[in-house]
């Protein structure tokens, strides 16, 4: 189940990351500036953000099984489409629609979590799942280089593709997961977001830990441009600096699964949003040799986003006792349209695009900090009284 957890989990960076290498390819044979091929990230996105408010609804009433078969078959088709695309402008709608399949793999894998785990074990299955997803984006750029230097860049969407079969197995095998299904029609279901909103608690949570993510995929967004188009680097050495960046967030994140034990969630988050700020002053400072003065700070923002993600992710859903899948949407559609937003930011043709990340890593990661410190109600236990709420209970 974690094997399969953590595949479903991988889908977003797999179909982002893996195609990066080509990002520039793409530029000079359709003739386009980087800001019309950044669409075909944005565009995944934007699919992905809009759909993810259904899927949680739909499998809290009908389950996560055909809920996840339904959507890896959106994402199958989707991937086979990219491959065929002619120009930008096909590939920035099968993209979308690739987004609209993948999400929901992520949101259903998040959901499984709180109907199969509990408490500390839940935040350290979430951990490994951080660890063994994270492997996406250290191989993906690195495959997708190997086949930009010996193939062409359509066999990436085709691998896509035989991923998302392999996947599709994998769930059609599995037993529904989905113990108390919520009562009433689609409507009822997605009257859930409201009250969700209503939560106090959850909503504070959700916005402060998806202001966090802005340095991550700011660093997605940008990285092509910067090592290939400023560094120089090629294609295959790109991928090497971006495994480079995954490891960091596969170390944060198995730091957290070996210490949750021991040291507090509260303590595990504060290390992290402090380690994305120090991250970003660092970049800004340049004090190492280019391409260094991208690499190794932002390797520290990433150690310190692998760290804070699990923990982050176990106390929103400990915010609610039913209605998971509802609860998991919502949090991954804000994490994610901010990452949206801010990988459409940061390819607006900056003249010092390492100078803009590291301003949005300082920003990000110091008001989050601040925020996380100076409200200690935001990390009492979901059976606490806190000044923001109680948990919210679906369906009673």
């Amino acid at each position: 189940m974690l094997i399969l957890l953590a595949l479903l989990s991988a889908f977003p960076p797999l179909s982002t990351d893996m195609y990066l290498p080509a990002l520039p390819l793409l530029q000079e044979i359709w003739q386009q500036p980087a800001s019309i091929i950044n669409l075909t990230l944005v565009a995944f996105f934007i699919g992905f953000c809009s759909s993810l408010l259904f899927y949680g609804p739909i499998s809290d009433q009908f389950g996560r099984k055909p809920t996840l078969l339904v959507g890896i078959s959106i994402y199958v088709i989707a991937c086979l489409l990219c491959g065929f695309a002619e120009n930008a402008t096909y590939l920035t709608v099968f993209r979308f629609l690739q987004g609209v399949g993948s999400a929901s793999a992520l949101v259903m894998a998040i959901a499984i979590t709180k109907d199969y785990y509990q408490g500390n074990e839940r935040q350290r299955v979430l951990a490994y799942m951080g660890v063994i997803m994270s492997l996406a984006p250290m191989l993906a750029p690195v495959l997708g280089g190997f086949i930009m230097t010996r193939f062409s860049w359509p066999l990436v969407f085709f691998v896509q593709a035989l991923i998302g079969l392999f996947a599709w197995g994998g769930v059609f095998g599995m037993k529904e997961p989905l113990k108390e299904p919520v009562a009433g029609g689609l409507r009822q279901a997605l009257e859930m977001y409201p009250e969700l909103m209503r939560n106090g608690r959850y909503a504070a949570l959700v916005l402060l830990f998806s202001a966090s993510v802005i340095t991550h995929y700011s660093f997605i967004g940008a990285a092509a441009d910067i090592y290939i188009g400023r560094y120089g680097t090629s294609e295959q050495i790109f991928g090497f600096f971006f495994a480079f960046n995954a490891v960091a967030i596969i170390a944060g994140s198995f730091v957290c699964a070996k210490t949750q034990r021991v040291i507090s969630a509260r303590n595990l988050l504060t290390v992290g949003f402090a380690g994305i700020f120090t991250g970003g002053i660092l970049m800004f400072l340049k004090v190492f040799p280019a391409p260094w003065e991208l690499a190794i700070p932002m390797a520290i923002a990433s150690f310190a986003f692998g760290l804070s993600r699990p923990a982050s992710n176990n106390i929103v859903l400990e915010q609610v006792d039913r209605g998971a899948g509802s609860a998991s949407s919502l949090m991954v559609f804000l994490n994610f349209m901010a990452g949206a937003l801010s990988m459409w930011f940061i390819s607006q043709g900056w003249s010092d695009t390492v100078r803009i990340l590291a301003v949005l890593a300082i920003l990000s990661g110091g008001i989050v900090l601040t925020i996380w410190l100076l409200v200690p109600c935001l990390t009492g236990s979901d059976k606490e009284a806190t000044c923001l709420g109680q948990p919210v209970e679906q369906g009673h």
